[in-house]
């Protein structure tokens, strides 16, 4: 069931995504509103998504720079200053102890109060959320946040070389899922929503319908959510830790 929330905002959020764009799609609705109100957003991308565009002409080495460089534009056209990049292999993406650490890493420095992540569980319903990586992003951003980062005998190098002591993230969001009860409305951001996302050109170009899809996706938010006839929604199961 939809789930109503009435809580001011975060100081401080992360978003972990397994690819450049996953946030354009999935949360840049609610972190426009987040950075309009004052709280900062760190966007943390696993790999460089070197695996995706559509343009066989383009030599696959210039993908991955090509990528950072839109994820950070469409960052900055929402708000969003700090982008960082873990460069693990796309389309390849495990929840190895590496990742858990380096992950375990970005959640002591950043300290978040809510960490945005995919949703390790399978949703049948769209096709696209089921993408391996996005699971293996959830999974390994789930296991950092709980139990590693607020374990100070966790990855204790951490620690011990770099001055990172334990932090307990008190709530996560996580999208693509099959559950969830949380529904914000984006209908009034919508437009700079899109715009962001066109600025994966190297992504959306091609996709002539891609307004018409995103808005299908928005209004089954929204109606699932029980809003207005009309109205935008980005999707979340919220967990209080």
């Amino acid at each position: 069931m939809p789930q109503e929330r009435q809580v001011s905002p975060p100081e401080r959020v992360l978003v972990v995504t397994a690819h450049p764009d996953d946030s354009e799609f999935c949360t840049a609705g609610t972190v426009l509103q987040w950075t309009a109100q004052g709280t900062e957003v760190t966007y943390c991308v696993l790999t460089d998504g070197d695996n995706g565009g559509y343009d066989e002409a383009l030599p696959r080495q210039s993908i991955a720079p090509l990528r950072r460089a839109e994820q950070r534009a469409a960052a900055a056209a929402t708000g969003v200053k700090d982008v960082r990049f873990l460069a693990y292999p796309d389309g390849r993406l495990e929840p190895t102890m590496e990742l858990r650490r380096d992950l375990t890493r970005v959640i002591r420095e950043v300290r978040p109060e809510v960490v945005v992540l995919p949703s390790p569980e399978i949703n049948w319903d769209r096709i696209a959320d089921v993408h391996p990586d996005h699971r293996a992003a959830g999974e390994a951003a789930l296991r950092a946040v709980y139990p590693d980062a607020r374990n100070p005998f966790a990855h204790p190098e951490l620690l011990r070389d770099e001055g990172l002591a334990a932090w307990e993230v008190p709530e996560i969001w996580l999208i693509m899922g099959p559950s969830p009860n949380h529904f914000v409305d984006v209908t009034d951001v919508f437009d700079q929503k899109f715009a962001a996302l066109k600025l994966h050109t190297s992504q959306t170009a091609n996709l002539a319908d891609l307004e018409a899809l995103l808005r299908r996706w928005q209004t089954e938010h929204a109606l699932a959510g029980r809003l207005a006839p009309g109205r935008l929604a980005e999707a979340f199961q919220v967990v209080r830790l």
